[in-house]
């Protein structure tokens, strides 16, 4: 691999940068909602996962329930 200058690496680092195809606002905006959305649900389904299981452990164990 060749050695770059540093400033010569930034400069191809800028250039490279301009090439990006960058979200609009909305689309940023929409995938924040839905990654949002889905970790409130996952949230809620592994909250649930642990209570269930805490009520069963607790039922085998016979500490109530």
């Amino acid at each position: 691999m060749a050695k770059v200058a540093p400033i010569e690496f930034f400069k191809q680092v800028r250039s490279e940068a301009k090439k990006v195809s960058w979200p609009t606002r909305p689309e940023t905006v929409s995938s924040t909602i839905a990654v949002f959305i889905m970790v409130a649900i996952a949230s809620v389904f592994l909250f649930a996962a642990d209570q269930l299981m805490a009520f069963v452990v607790r039922l085998v164990l016979g500490l109530g329930g």
